[in-house]
């Protein structure tokens, strides 16, 4: 008698907060709930999630250095039916984040990946632009050094909105450079969205070099900016 055949399990690929821990979704809950374990980028950050949510689980760590033997032992599981859901420390894996590597393996082993939408820096910078944001290009990080002056001058030139991250030990080199290549270029720059110290400077790419070059303590977490040509209607 054969035994009966394994079915695959499930990768679900779920986002989580980027800030406020209240901006999770019900349906994130309960994945992250009824998965039989969950991958973290660091078990650390989602330990503090899961804490908030009296959620006990085993955590294992997955991000972009897992080499390819942790990540097939992680394929194995999941086709030998096991529901495992994948987390980053903040937003939407595999936006800027770890998580494709993962996916394309599944993918290739017909192991069934779900999505679970939720925040993203990204979209929640789009949502607040006041701006035509129909159409726009987004560039995830800026390279560190080379090609940084070609990433900057594309995004001068370009007729529609870009969108990128930057980190706050770049920021101000990033602002200086834009504002030398095209000074009346508008920026919308959100730093630390959905946290305690949200805000959103909007104006020309030099009036944002002035407002954090006066303020250097606000030189600090997490940003988003859209750099945004003056045709573009406000």
């Amino acid at each position: 008698m054969k035994s009966a055949e394994v079915q695959n399990g499930t990768l679900y690929i779920v986002a989580t907060p980027i800030g406020n821990l209240a901006d999770i979704t019900l349906r994130a809950l309960e994945i992250l709930k009824t998965a039989d374990a969950i991958l973290c980028e660091d078990t650390r950050v989602t330990g503090k999630l899961l804490a908030r949510y009296e959620i006990q689980k085993p955590l294992l760590s997955c991000h972009e250095h897992t080499d390819e033997r942790r990540l097939g032992a992680i394929i194995a599981r999941l086709k030998n039916g096991e529901s495992l859901a994948y987390v980053t420390d903040a937003g939407t894996p595999g936006l800027s984040d770890p998580g494709n590597r993962l996916v394309e393996m599944a993918l290739v082993g017909g192991v069934s990946v779900v999505p679970i939408p939720g925040a993203s820096a990204l979209g929640a910078i789009v949502s607040v632009a006041g701006i035509d944001m129909r159409e726009f290009v987004f560039k995830g990080f800026p390279p560190h050094k080379k090609g940084r002056q070609t990433f900057f001058q594309a995004v001068t030139e370009s007729a529609i909105p870009v969108v990128y991250y930057e980190s706050p030990h770049r920021v101000i080199k990033n602002l200086t450079l834009l504002a030398e290549l095209a000074p009346e270029t508008n920026v919308i720059i959100g730093r630390e969205l959905t946290k305690v110290f949200e805000e959103v400077v909007r104006g020309s790419v030099a009036d944002g070099l002035a407002y954090f070059t006066e303020h250097p303590d606000k030189v600090k977490g997490e940003f988003v900016i859209i750099v945004y040509p003056v045709k573009v209607s406000a």
